[in-house]
This record gives structure tokens, C-alpha cells and sequence, in this order.
């Protein structure tokens, strides 16, 4: 597969059109060496911490899109789509060399704001329990419940990145935090949705 030079795009957009227009099939054989490519030159291997973090943010924007697809509220299914799309800018950022790394840049103290807009609007709408829960309740919050584990693994690793200054962009680290509390918010709200009132609390 063709090797993509980061110097010579300014956004994902602009990444994305060429990649898929020279993308001849759904495998390329390019990672079969235990490698892979960034947005940068050279190639790392797929245990280096970039794509593990990179990885670990897949997964939580594919956790996120079981949750979007089980959804009961309108109001959940548009926010998670809004996340999902801040998680795809996020990889970008992440795979993107130090010094290229602004160009890719979405996640900002505008978009924690935001975030934190919509926890404590669905913090309004839901009564928060008073001991541990177990997840469960409804198909959309037991995704949700695993989506915001997926989500907290990922801030975990974007910690490391972040204390190593191989990520500079410290506005990743509290988009993730408060994305958790999000999850959570929205647990309740579709358990409330599927007229799941009552928690299973841990202890017995």
C-alpha cells in the first residue's frame, strides 16, 4: 500500500480522500510484519504506544456506535454521534507527529465545555444513585457501562502519552475524563428510557 507523507495534507478531510481513493480492497497486506503507519514517516510496531492508545480509541468510538444504535432517546443517539466524530479528530491528533500534530487538532477547552453542557443536562433528567451499580439494566446502558471502561483505558494510555510529551494536546486528557462521566449519565437516562427505575445495586 502506497505510503502517505503528513506533510502534504492540512486536515483529516484532505488525509481521508486520498487514503480511501488508493485503498483497492479491504486488506492490504501492509501490517502483516507486526508494523504500521502513523501519520508521520516511518512505521512503529502495532504494540508501540501510539497505536495501542489509537486502538484503544477504535474501540470506544466502536463501543459508543452499539450504544448509538440501541438508543431510545433522540437526545442520546445526537450526542453520541458528536462524540464519536470528536474521537475520530482524537485519533488523527494522536497518530500525527509532534510537530504536526495542531493541524489535525479538534479537541479543545470548547469541546470539554461542551461535554460537560451535555452531562449536566442529562444529570437533570435522571435521579443518580447513592451506592455502585451494576450495569445491565437495558441493551443501550449495558453498552454504555462497557463503552465508558473502553473510554477510561483509553484515558489511561493518553495519560502516558501526554506525561511523555509525545502527545502535547492536554486538552485530550479531560475531553476523556469528562466523556466517562457522559457514558454514565447516558446509562441512567436509557435505563430510565427502557423503564428500568430501579438500579442493581453491587452490593446485596
Amino acid at each position: 500500500m502506497k505510503k502517505y507523507c503528513y506533510e502534504n495534507y492540512t486536515s483529516i478531510d484532505d488525509l481521508q480522500q486520498v487514503i480511501i481513493q488508493h485503498m483497492t480492497g479491504f486488506y492490504t497486506r501492509n501490517g502483516d510484519d507486526g508494523f504500521t503507519g502513523l501519520l508521520s514517516e516511518g512505521r512503529v510496531p502495532k504494540y508501540h504506544p501510539i497505536p495501542e492508545t489509537v486502538g484503544t480509541l477504535d474501540e470506544a468510538t466502536a463501543s459508543l456506535g452499539l450504544a448509538r444504535a440501541t438508543c431510545k432517546s433522540e437526545l442520546a443517539q445526537s450526542i453520541l454521534l458528536v462524540v464519536q466524530r470528536d474521537l475520530y479528530a482524537m485519533m488523527a491528533e494522536i497518530s500525527a507527529s509532534p510537530e504536526n500534530a495542531s493541524r489535525f487538532r479538534k479537541i479543545d477547552q470548547q469541546r470539554v465545555t461542551w461535554l460537560e453542557a451535555q452531562t449536566d443536562r442529562i444529570t437533570e433528567m435522571v435521579e443518580m444513585p447513592k451506592e455502585f451499580i451494576l450495569p445491565g439494566e437495558s441493551p443501550a446502558g449495558g453498552a454504555l457501562a462497557l463503552a465508558r471502561t473502553v473510554v477510561r483505558r483509553a484515558e489511561r494510555q493518553t495519560a502516558s502519552l501526554v506525561h511523555q510529551k509525545i502527545v502535547e494536546n492536554e486538552q485530550i486528557l479531560p475531553y476523556l475524563n469528562r466523556l466517562s462521566s457522559l457514558c454514565f449519565s447516558l446509562e441512567l437516562l436509557e435505563n430510565k428510557e427502557y423503564g428500568k427505575n430501579s438500579p442493581t445495586l453491587a452490593r446485596e
